[in-house]
């Protein structure tokens, strides 16, 4: 029997200490956590806030945070504060995610750290890179409303955001891969660096697609639902007793496989529809005619179709229904963890892993996301803290 393969962790070693909240800055830590970097989390006294929103925000704290350990520091305290800073001259990497100026206020900002700690990699992730917007407040909603992304995703007058944290999301990986290029450099040079990444670079470097579309062509991008798709069959359709399913057809073989699959030998050999883009500037005639061909199948009946055709489809999936996906579960990309807050403590959940495998191996949760400052003894021991200490520092709420 051949022995088991070791799970890769190409960070294992490196000491991440982290100062995020929300999304964006625990992603970043999750990527490098997930990567096995030992990612320290600082949470106010209190606790991470996020780890009892309501709604949309239930999730966050769970989906973003395994992997970690926690500390709880009061740093509006001299002492927590203090503590802060010599957590931080043992890291390798600082992340943060506050207002502008915040971090200096405590000694936290990578001019201060970098004075006692010149190797450090300090992650500094932000609403704007430095500029006329950096001191504006900005959130995820707010940067796809002025960065475009809400106009292109809603219908013509009825700007929309995106359904999950894009930008948030994204902005942490940006986060993440500056580190891990500051972590080359820093191999070389012996010498750490700040990376800043931020929401509305992100946003805009998302819709630059559509920006460059316009450098080229000189017409504006039309939102999505309104767009001049690349393809002419690329679409939704409603089909039999209702159902929708996402069809596709991009290449003039695809078009081929198409009409001979579903019958359609008359729109196969119509020359208005020859090439794709003679079907794109026909989509308005022949449109109609698909969607009134194709309602006559079941959304099962086509995706079957589709299948053995090797042709592009989806079915309309919901979030909470890819729990129970048949590739997902089959390749692993769903794991347990304990949730460590609110009234289901304690009960298990899935999550979703980061999407890449290394080695051929898909990255787990070593450990459940952290109760609130479970780990703050253990970590101050580690700094030279006795338990005498800790225990008078609990007394005075500079840590928890």
């Amino acid at each position: 029997m051949s022995a088991q393969r070791e799970i890769p962790q190409p960070l294992k070693g490196l000491r991440v200490v982290e100062f995020t909240h929300m999304v964006m800055g625990p992603t970043c830590g999750l990527v490098l956590a997930d990567m096995g970097a030992e990612v320290i989390k600082v949470e106010p006294i209190d606790g991470d806030r996020t780890r009892h929103l309501l709604g949309a925000g239930a999730g966050f704290f769970p989906m973003f945070n395994r992997n970690k350990k926690s500390i709880a520091l009061d740093l509006r305290s001299e002492e927590g504060a203090r503590v802060a800073r010599e957590l931080c001259a043992t890291a390798d990497v600082v992340a943060e995610n506050f207002k502008p100026g915040t971090m200096a206020k405590y000694g936290l900002d990578y001019a201060s750290l970098s004075k006692t700690n010149p190797k450090v990699i300090y992650a500094s992730l932000k609403g704007f890179l430095p500029g006329p917007y950096e001191h504006r407040t900005a959130l995820d909603e707010v940067v796809q409303m002025m960065g475009g992304l809400a106009y292109m995703t809603g219908r013509p007058g009825d700007p929309l955001r995106a359904g999950t944290s894009v930008n948030d999301i994204m902005g942490g990986m940006f986060g993440a891969i500056g580190v891990l290029g500051a972590l080359v450099q820093r191999g070389i040079t012996g010498r750490g660096m700040e990376v800043q990444s931020a929401l509305f670079e992100n946003n805009v470097f998302l819709v630059g697609q559509h920006m460059l579309q316009y450098a080229i062509t000189g017409q504006p991008a039309a939102p999505m639902p309104d767009r001049i798709s690349a393809w002419a069959v690329y679409d939704v359709f409603t089909v039999k007793d209702g159902e929708q399913i996402f069809l596709a057809a991009v290449s003039d073989a695809q078009w081929k496989t198409f009409c001979d699959a579903l019958g359609f030998a008359d729109l196969l050999a119509d020359p208005a529809y020859a090439t794709n883009n003679m079907r794109v500037q026909q989509r308005a005639s022949l449109m109609p005619v698909l969607r009134e061909r194709l309602a006559r199948w079941t959304a099962a009946e086509l995706a079957a179709i589709f299948e053995r055709q090797g042709l592009p489809y989806a079915p309309i999936r919901k979030p909470e229904e890819l729990f129970d996906d048949p590739h997902l579960q089959a390749t692993g990309g769903l794991a347990d963890v304990a949730l460590c807050d609110g009234p289901k403590a304690g009960e298990k959940a899935k999550v979703t892993l980061f999407p890449i495998t290394m080695d051929g191996q898909r990255l787990p949760v070593r450990t459940d996301p952290p109760r609130m400052g479970e780990h703050t003894a253990g970590l101050l021991q580690g700094l030279g803290y006795t338990e005498g200490d800790v225990a008078k520092l609990r007394d005075r709420r500079s840590v928890a």
